[in-house]
């Protein structure tokens, strides 16, 4: 595996792991409204588009990545909905 492979993977799975606990927290607390929109929703954009971009490459770190990113996103703004 090159080299430039293990960084894109180590990278994707800790961006990735970074929504992690303000899933965990938002779901304990079921609080949201310190927690902003327009970020999320444009953020659930530029992640659709990383996801097409990785299409295009067939770069499956890159697809599987922005697709769990794109869910714990999802799921954020649900949340964001269902405790408003």
């Amino acid at each position: 595996m090159k080299i430039t492979t293990v960084i894109g993977l180590v990278a994707a799975t800790i961006t990735t792991l970074s929504f992690i606990p303000q899933l965990i927290k938002t779901w304990k607390l079921k609080e949201t409204k310190d927690i902003s929109l327009l970020m999320f929703v444009t953020l659930g954009v530029g992640i659709i588009l990383w996801i097409i971009y990785g299409f295009i490459l067939w770069d499956l770190p890159l697809i599987l990545a922005n697709g769990i990113t794109f869910i714990f996103v999802l799921v954020i703004l649900f949340f964001k909905f269902k405790y408003k």
